[in-house]
């Protein structure tokens, strides 16, 4: 039986990525839907004119009308609404649009009972009140497309016969980034290249700035605790944020693992390579016939682990601070990284004042409750507006996001 799947996101790297593995097993899935920012129209087109979905979306309302002219034979959905309407277009909606923009994508696909195949973790992290209560929709699954969260969800298999009631402790791996081994002092002066030269993951700017200062893998921590740390019966394993680890593992082998109470430690190992969670999410509860990552044995050397350097990387203590906080800190926190990232990658600002824009920022937070959709885009726009405050005091200015 066939697939359908809709891709959100499709021109960026899980979008094309996604294409690639869909087109791997041609007979098995269906693109029935594209969606994209509208910043890069000829991909969208191209794209389009290869795979021949029903409908196209294009957040970009002004940009929409130039696909609709190209692509007459589809149906062109503009703005944010007619992005997150791919949710319910299909069996499996990819939802691979970066930031806090990827929300709407993410509330949708649950809210139609669809499985969402998540790849934009930030929708998760500030949203997440009202994304736990869209996932208890009849028909909804949310599978993870980050690597680590990935290989925790394939590691969880072995629980079904013990319950969860015997997991110990999640941990998340880390490459370490361009930065690993570097002292605080040293990374007084790194600049923009130097952040974007991930030494084994090939992702967009964003998230590359967020390995350099693993601000990714902070982020990465709350997501495992919004996916997992739920209650037992609530399709969680009850962990806490005192049980979930990170690693530094260089090599990038080694996913992510889980720890059970008897000793055992069951880990997911492949070569780095997003087209095998993004495989795993579409094939979901089977797998794919065609193989991504597959490790030659002989030729695999030696693993290293060790603990990350707190010091020289305050954005994972940030990350745990406002995870325990709960509420919506974490909303707080991912909308302060993103301003920084983005005013780093301008020029604007050091790579190291982006954790002391975020610490800031996470001072300045109120405690609002979130019950809507709504609370969390105006928490986000209040935690935005007080990242470019404190940006301000330091002299920088940058044109605000959305």
């Amino acid at each position: 039986m066939t697939t359908t799947v809709s891709l959100a996101g499709s021109t960026g790297s899980i979008g094309t990525q996604s294409l690639e593995v869909i087109a791997a097993e041609p007979d098995r899935f269906e693109v029935v839907a594209l969606g994209a920012s509208g910043r890069n129209l000829d991909q969208l087109v191209a794209q389009a004119e290869a795979v021949r979905p029903r409908v196209v979306a294009v957040a970009d309302e002004a940009a929409a009308a130039e696909v609709a002219d190209r692509l007459p034979q589809v149906e062109v959905r503009a703005g944010t609404a007619g992005l997150a309407s791919l949710g319910a277009e299909a069996d499996v909606c990819v939802n691979g649009v970066v930031g806090f923009a990827g929300l709407e994508v993410t509330l949708a696909t649950l809210l139609a009972g669809k499985r969402l195949a998540l790849a934009n973790k930030e929708s998760l992290i500030a949203g997440g009140p009202v994304v736990q209560r869209a996932r208890r929709t009849p028909g909804a699954e949310l599978v993870p497309v980050d690597s680590e969260h990935g290989a925790i969800h394939q590691c969880l298999r072995s629980r079904d016969e013990s319950g969860p009631a015997r997991v110990h402790r999640l941990v998340l791996t880390a490459s370490g980034g361009p930065f690993r081994g570097r002292s605080k002092d040293d990374l007084a002066s790194v600049g923009i290249d130097d952040a974007l030269a991930h030494p084994t993951w090939s992702m967009g700017p964003k998230i590359t700035i967020d390995s350099s200062t693993l601000m990714n893998k902070g982020l990465e921590v709350i997501e495992a605790h919004e996916l997992f740390g739920a209650p037992a019966g609530d399709a969680g394993v009850g962990i806490g944020y005192d049980q979930i680890e990170v690693v530094v593992h260089p090599q990038s082998i080694v996913h992510s693992m889980v720890s059970y109470t008897d000793g055992s430690t069951i880990a997911q190992l492949s070569n780095p390579t997003m087209k095998l969670p993004i495989g795993y999410a579409l094939a979901w509860p089977d797998r794919l016939g065609t193989a991504f990552g597959a490790i030659d044995w002989t030729e695999l050397a030696r693993l290293d682990f060790e603990a990350p350097d707190l010091d020289a990387f305050p954005c994972l203590a940030l990350a745990y601070q406002a995870g325990r906080a709960g509420g919506l800190a974490p909303a707080w926190l991912n909308a302060a990284n993103e301003e920084a990232v983005a005013a780093f990658l301008d020029g604007a600002i050091r790579w190291v004042d982006i954790a002391a824009i975020c610490a800031a920022v996470l001072d300045r937070r109120d405690d609002a409750v979130a019950t809507t959709f709504d609370d969390v885009v105006e928490a986000d726009r209040r935690a935005r507006a007080a990242a470019r405050s404190v940006m301000a005091d330091q002299h920088v200015t940058r044109t605000p996001t959305a």
